[in-house]
């Protein structure tokens, strides 16, 4: 019987349009009333996911930033991991020349934009991923853990823009597409999947016990860390590959498709 639901969010339980499924709601509450746990697993901040989820946010509990951090239901911290203070600003410096690319550092409270990048393009974009964002004249001066150092090209072309130049650090660092846009880099060894573990650890829960869904590369080490692993149809190859079933696109719906089918019985 699956006890623990890990989903993404963009790409996958998010529709074309960036927002829940509607019938989402509904779904949830029936996956509590079975007792199973639904976690959202993503590379936005804690507090986007809390305002998503705003109306079961005390009950969830959320894999954000890429499993960098992992926040039980309540809001305890279960999971965290900063990156080196020195590491994170030579990243965030690399990041800052290059002129395809705005630069995020994320840290544990909040998310910091350098005040020359805040434009308002790029403030709405950001908006979807970090709710908690300040503005500041350096990332030197900012008191808070860095956790992952985000990268963004709004163009779509964050793979020829920004990722050759980050794989630099891949030696320190892991270093992740995350989507189009969204470069990610955060500690070696930490990633979803690994965040899910955890989860399974504290909760006592096997991963013949979970399923996940996902479609980026960010997602490759959920599939491994559960059994019933759903790539959705928009995933990339990589993920299809990894995964053990494919699901309907996220536009189609298809998280809550699968979650019907798992309240049905049909992947036990």
């Amino acid at each position: 019987m699956i006890r623990l639901i890990f989903s993404d969010m963009d790409g996958t339980l998010l529709d074309e349009n960036g927002r829940l499924p509607e019938e989402f709601g509904d779904l949830y509450l029936r996956l509590r009333e079975r007792g199973i746990i639904f976690a959202p697993a993503s590379g936005r901040q804690y507090a986007s996911l809390r305002r998503t989820f705003a109306p079961w946010q005390e009950e969830m509990i959320f894999v954000a930033e890429n499993g960098t951090m992992v926040v039980d239901r309540g809001g305890r911290e279960l999971f965290a991991s900063p990156v080196e203070r020195t590491l994170a600003l030579s990243v965030l410096q690399t990041g800052v020349e290059n002129p395809a690319a705005y630069s995020v550092l994320c840290g544990k409270k909040h998310g910091y934009v350098l005040r020359k990048e805040a434009v308002p393009s790029f403030c709405t974009h950001l908006n979807q991923f970090v709710t908690k964002a300040e503005f500041v004249e350096s990332f030197a001066a900012v008191d808070d853990e860095p956790i992952k150092m985000s990268f963004c090209d709004l163009t779509g072309n964050a793979e020829t823009t920004i990722l050759p130049q980050m794989l630099a650090y891949e030696g320190s660092l892991q270093v992740s597409l995350s989507s189009r846009e969204w470069v990610d880099l955060y500690n070696r060894g930490v990633s979803k999947g690994a965040a899910a573990r955890h989860i399974q650890e504290a909760l006592g829960i096997a991963p013949e016990e979970c399923a996940a869904f996902g479609d980026y590369e960010n997602d490759l080490e959920l599939m491994d860390a559960v059994t019933h692993s759903f790539a959705m149809e928009n995933a990339l190859p990589s993920v299809k590959a990894c995964a053990r079933y494919t699901a309907p696109s996220n536009s189609a719906h298809g998280v809550t498709a699968i979650c019907e089918r798992i309240l049905a019985g049909d992947y036990d």
